[in-house]
Parts: C-alpha cells; structure tokens; sequence
C-alpha cells in the first residue's frame, strides 16, 4: 500500500523524489523565486477536512524542506496555487499537464507571477515526474 495523499510523509517523499530528479536539478537551477505552495481544497469525505497545504522550499533546482500545513500557513509562500484534490491528483499522478492545467485554470495561482512560473515549465514537469515515482495511495 502507498503513501496517502496528502500527507506529511507523503510530503516528505516528494521533497527526496524531487532531490533525487536531475533533472529537475538541471531544469530548475535557474529558481530562486521563492518557496511554492500546493493548496488542497477540502475534500471531508475523502479525509481532507480543510485546505492542506504542501510548502515546498524550492532553491536552485533542489528542495531544501517540505511541510504539511494549512491554507493559511501557506500564504508566506511566495506562490501559491490552489486545486481541488481530483486536480492535483490528475497532475501529480501525470496524467494532466501543470502548465496547461495552470493555463485552462484547473490550476489557480493565487499568488505569485504567472510568466516566472512558466518560464519553468520543464522544471515543472520534472516536479511531476518526481511526484510520479511515489508509490501514492489516492483515497477516493
């Protein structure tokens, strides 16, 4: 059985998943826009009671910490994109495209500067492509 979805190990594994990704090494060493916030919306019966957040401490093509927190916490984030769980699930199971996802608004950013995250749309695959690799148990 895989790790729930979302979860603060599940976070955990993202954050190794992403270090260990060269290439996302590669495609995101250009980063130093700040930390990124995943946002869970709600979700009570599948477990997910209130907005979960994943904070990712992005920096020049490696993740330097990962949490699990709320919506609120979340906003310190320089960006900040919000989804329905089945959103996040199709991008972060590849199914989905982030970017397009982003640009047909399955994908809402919140805060942040759209153009900054798309002059990233490799290091962004390469985000769900790490995601890919954890064994994830979806509830639902």
């Amino acid at each position: 059985m895989g790790i729930r979805f979302p979860s603060a190990e599940w976070t955990a594994a993202f954050k190794d998943a992403i270090n260990a990704n060269e290439q996302y090494a590669k495609h995101g060493a250009g980063w130093t826009h700040g930390k990124v916030a995943y946002v869970v919306e709600p979700r009570p019966e599948l477990g997910i009671e209130g907005d979960t957040a994943m904070v990712l401490d992005l920096h020049e093509g490696h993740c330097r910490g990962a949490v699990l927190t709320s919506a609120e916490a979340a906003e310190e984030a320089e960006f900040v994109i919000f989804a329905e769980y089945e959103r996040w699930r199709e991008v972060l199971s590849g199914e989905v495209d982030p970017t397009k996802a982003m640009m047909q608004n399955k994908l809402k950013l919140r805060q942040g500067h759209l153009p900054t995250i798309v002059k990233f749309v490799l290091a962004s695959k390469e985000l769900v492509r790490a995601a890919c690799t954890i064994d994830t148990d979806y509830p639902g």
